[in-house]
């Protein structure tokens, strides 16, 4: 199926409840994931305060070097993915043409489509240059872009969209919708490997 070398976002590590349910959950279904943080949350473990991350670019090129250190000759290479910022990072990488055909596909967690409350600020400016398998999986109710917003965007062919029923960004339903933030995870870990089969 491959190999999934997966990002965090931008306000937690891949200890953070939502990284590491959504590893086990990928684990269950047959995904490996290969989980690292930037280098400015360690950092920010070691000095013990918060700090924003760097630009974005600071991140695609640390990202480029972690994608070199999991990529061997002898096997295909590397999905890439994360959460939020995580994923935009991953996306952006992977829109770069000297490193499309290191990609083997992404998976997008809660892409940050725009910033909460500023839909006019799109982050799709890269995604016309997007050439492998893109699943982006969002929740309904997900103030970086729902599925309202989402719908009216011209995305590319290599775009597929899997919506979480009433989730926000973090995955997390209303109690009404008589679901919880486990059973999402679950789906979403279960359209992932579907996806990540289909295009193996």
């Amino acid at each position: 199926m491959g190999r999934l070398l997966i990002a965090h976002g931008a306000g937690a590590g891949q200890d953070s409840t939502f990284m590491q349910r959504l590893r086990e959950s990928l684990a269950t279904v047959g995904v490996q994931t290969l989980a690292f943080e930037f280098d400015y949350l360690q950092t920010m473990r070691r000095e013990g305060r918060r700090r924003p991350p760097p630009r974005v670019d600071r991140l695609v090129d640390e990202l480029s070097l972690w994608c070199d250190s999991v990529s061997h000759c002898d096997l295909p290479p590397p999905w890439l993915g994360g959460k939020s910022m995580g994923g935009r990072v991953a996306s952006m990488l992977a829109a770069q043409a000297s490193h499309r055909a290191s990609v083997r596909g992404l998976v997008l967690c809660g892409y940050p489509f725009h910033p909460p409350g500023k839909p006019e600020r799109l982050r799709l400016a890269h995604w016309p240059s997007l050439a492998c398998p893109t699943l982006a999986v969002q929740g309904t109710r997900d103030p970086f872009g729902t599925r309202e917003q989402v719908v009216g965007y011209a995305l590319p062919e290599v775009a597929r969209l899997h919506w979480l029923e009433d989730g926000d960004h973090d995955w997390q339903p209303r109690r009404a919708s008589g679901r919880d933030q486990a059973a999402l995870i679950v789906e979403a870990s279960e359209a992932i490997a579907a996806f990540m089969r289909d295009h193996s």
